[in-house]
C-alpha cells in the first residue's frame, strides 16, 4: 500500500487566520527551514506506523528528504517526480494523472490539502484498485481526525507490512 504525502498545508499548516497562531514545536535543534518548527515531529512515528510505503508527494521534491524526514525522524522516501508538461485543465488536480502513473497497479492513499471531488472520480474512473484521496485542512494540516479516517479505511482494505500487496491473488481481490 502506497501512502502518497503532500507537505505544504498538509504537514505544513497554511493559512490560518492571524489570529490563531501556528503552533512551534521545538526538537532541541533549529530546523534549516523555520517553517519546519509547524510541523509536529511526533506525526513521522504516527505516519511510519500506518505499515504503507511512504512516498513524497509534493513540490518539496528531494528537498523533503534533506528537511522534512529528518525533523520528523523518517528514513528517507521515495520522491515522485514530477513531469515537465502543461497543467491538465481545471478542476483535476495537476499531481492526479502523475500520482495515477506512479501507483500502477498498487492501491494508494493520497494525503493533501487541494484534493477535489474531480480528483476522486477521476482516480475511480482511471486506477482499477482501491485508493483514498483524503483532503487534509491546510490551516491545521494533519491532524488525530485524519489519522482515524486512515486507520478506519486501512481497516477495511488493509495494508499488510510495508512494501506488501493486499491484494489475494487466490481470490483475485484487494
Amino acid at each position: 500500500m502506497l501512502l502518497f504525502l503532500d507537505v505544504d498545508g498538509t504537514l505544513i499548516p497554511f493559512g490560518a487566520p492571524a489570529d490563531r497562531p501556528y503552533p512551534v514545536h521545538r526538537t532541541g535543534h533549529t530546523p534549516p527551514n523555520p517553517l519546519l518548527a509547524r510541523i509536529d515531529p511526533a506525526l513521522g512515528p504516527r505516519l511510519g506506523a500506518l505499515r504503507c510505503d511512504l512516498v513524497w508527494a509534493t513540490t518539496w521534491m528531494d528537498d523533503a528528504n534533506a528537511c522534512v524526514a529528518p525533523w520528523l525522524g523518517l528514513p528517507p522516501l521515495p520522491v515522485v517526480e514530477w513531469p515537465d508538461e502543461e497543467e491538465p485543465s481545471a478542476p483535476l488536480h495537476w499531481k492526479t494523472r502523475p500520482l495515477v502513473a506512479w501507483a500502477g497497479e498498487r492501491p494508494f492513499v493520497w494525503l493533501d490539502d487541494e484534493l477535489t471531488e474531480a480528483d476522486r472520480a477521476w482516480v475511480a474512473a482511471h486506477h482499477h484498485r482501491p485508493a483514498l484521496l483524503h483532503r487534509v485542512d491546510h490551516e491545521s494540516g494533519l491532524t488525530d481526525a485524519d489519522f482515524a479516517v486512515l486507520a478506519d479505511w486501512l481497516a477495511v482494505h488493509g495494508s499488510g507490512a510495508p512494501g506488501s500487496s493486499p491484494c489475494s491473488p487466490a481470490s483475485g481481490s484487494c
